[in-house]
């Protein structure tokens, strides 16, 4: 991704220490659990957690999601610029700040590159979107309540600059669509809950239709 300059702000009001203390054990634990399933290769991937109105925590940059400690999580304000830190957040600071303020509800960010997000990014780029239905899997999504349900995952082309991400998500969402996750092509996926192991449930379900739907595409069904 691309390298920006860091901007520096002061907090204000002042980030509760107790809470970025929790939040930046959370985001640990989950990066650890995630890590050990091989879903944050390399440095990739970045997660965040809402501290306030105007504040989140986020992965530094170039991070091991692996290994994360309280020294790799940075405060971050709702414009994505750092607070009261010269540390660098992720290049995909927009995207997570994009989904705080589109979702209200939304308290934690996860973004992640398993190889079954990769390869099913790649399959369904050409049609922009895949559809996940009859998966008893999709009720654990807020709003969706049967297998019955079908749920669209939009396929963004990538981009090396965040503004293009961002419009094509605000694209998509000007246009009456529901969202609950995306992917981006060759890349990932990014996923939200109003609490962390609400964001974390809605990664792993849907890992698993994902890799349902790449091996029926290998099976000819």
């Amino acid at each position: 991704m691309n390298k920006r300059a860091t901007v520096i702000r002061n907090r204000s009001p002042r980030v509760d220490a107790e809470r970025l203390s929790a939040c930046a054990r959370e985001i640990a634990r989950v990066g650890a659990e995630l890590a050990a399933r091989g879903w944050t290769p390399a440095t990739s991937s970045n997660f965040s957690m809402r501290l306030d109105a105007s504040h989140a925590a986020i992965t530094v940059s170039g991070r091991d999601k692996g290994a994360l400690s309280p020294d790799d999580i940075m405060v971050i304000d709702m414009e994505g610029h750092a607070v009261d830190t010269v540390l660098r957040p992720s290049a995909e600071t927009a995207l997570h700040t994009q989904i705080y303020w589109r979702f209200p509800a939304a308290n934690a960010v996860l973004h992640t590159h398993s190889r079954t997000q990769t390869v099913a990014s790649r399959l369904f780029a050409a049609t922009g979107m895949i559809k996940l239905a009859g998966y008893e899997l999709l009720k654990a999504f807020s709003g969706y309540s049967t297998h019955n349900s079908t749920m669209q995952v939009p396929v963004f082309p990538n981009s090396q600059e965040m503004s293009e991400l961002t419009a094509r998500v605000d694209a998509w969402l000007q246009e009456g669509n529901p969202l609950n996750a995306y992917l981006i092509d060759g890349h990932g996926v990014y996923t939200w809950g109003r609490d962390m192991d609400e964001a974390k449930r809605h990664l792993e379900a849907l890992e698993f239709m994902l890799a349902c739907e790449l091996d029926l595409r290998r099976l000819g069904a």
